[in-house]
């Protein structure tokens, strides 16, 4: 079936954010994408304004692929995609710190897989994918250097993003008629979805006060990265308590503004004696 311009533009402005377009267009990969990161976290919705017409050309020559002959050669560079394996990999690894650091080997197996799965699902994105087993490969190799860390996602993410980059290639072409139907693909990407929320779910609901000391340590161990530069640890600190400041907006405060209220008192807490430590040890 052919597709539409206008249909795509139209399912992109409803609900765009959950991928409606793309799982109009068959590319249930990014559909999936932007259901767990609502649209890449709004800039990845935002810039397809511009790149709709594209896929919608490319949905349409995939339903004439006879016609086509197949993509050869490596894939070229692109940055947007490098910068989106990095951030959806700390993404997922942070999801799977939160939901998951309970489990055995957490550290050496589950971190790395975890953030493995997020910079393939990217890589997996239109008509390039990866070699998903030299990607786990990198994110298993680099997990132990960094064994502990609550920041050990970026580490791994980009060593699996390098890897992915390095070996990026086209996907093979599928064979004309071999779309599915819409049942299994959103069946598919359900399963997809809940194995992604079910944990994080889990903590927020049934282990709160864990996830927000957790999520307090995180920040505070992030900006102290940034202690020698304090406008831009200011300015990292006003993006990352933003959504206490919306859920504040929304809720009109409440026992959610109560929760992140110590969140911000932990952090600061946490940052101001390890500026005392850095002020002690300038003036030695």
């Amino acid at each position: 079936m052919v597709k539409r311009v206008l249909v795509a533009y139209a399912l992109w402005a409803m609900g765009g954010p959950l991928g409606l377009h793309h799982l109009y267009l068959g590319r249930d990969s990014h559909a999936l994408l932007w259901m767990l990161t609502l649209g890449g976290f709004g800039f990845g919705w935002a810039r397809e304004f511009i790149r709709i017409p594209a896929y919608v050309s490319e949905a349409n020559r995939d339903t004439e692929k006879e016609r086509w002959p197949p993509k050869e050669g490596l894939p070229p560079a692109s940055p947007v995609r490098f910068a989106g394996q990095v951030c959806v990999g700390i993404y997922f690894g942070m999801v799977a710190l939160i939901g998951l650091n309970s489990l055995s080997f957490f550290y050496l197996i589950v971190l790395p897989l975890s953030v493995g799965a997020g910079v393939h699902l990217v890589s997996n994105v239109g008509q390039q994918t990866a070699d998903l087993q030299k990607t786990l490969t990198a994110c298993l190799v680099t997990s132990p250097i960094f064994y502990g860390s609550s920041l050990s996602p970026l580490p791994i993410s980009l060593a699996a993003s390098i890897t992915a980059a390095q070996h990026r290639r086209f996907k093979p072409p599928k064979a004309p008629g071999s779309q599915q139907k819409l049942g299994p693909r959103l069946y598919r990407i359900g399963l997809a979805w809940l194995a992604f929320s079910a944990p994080l779910g889990y903590c927020f609901f049934y282990n709160t006060t864990a996830t927000l000391y957790y999520l307090s340590d995180s920040i505070a161990a992030l900006l102290d990265i940034f202690w020698f530069l304090p406008w831009l640890r200011s300015v990292l600190e006003y993006f990352l308590l933003m959504p206490y400041r919306i859920l504040c907006a929304l809720t009109g405060g409440g026992y959610h503004e109560e929760a992140w209220r110590k969140v911000l008192e932990i952090l600061l807490k946490e940052y101001t004696h390890r500026e005392k430590e850095a002020l002690k040890v300038s003036r030695l």
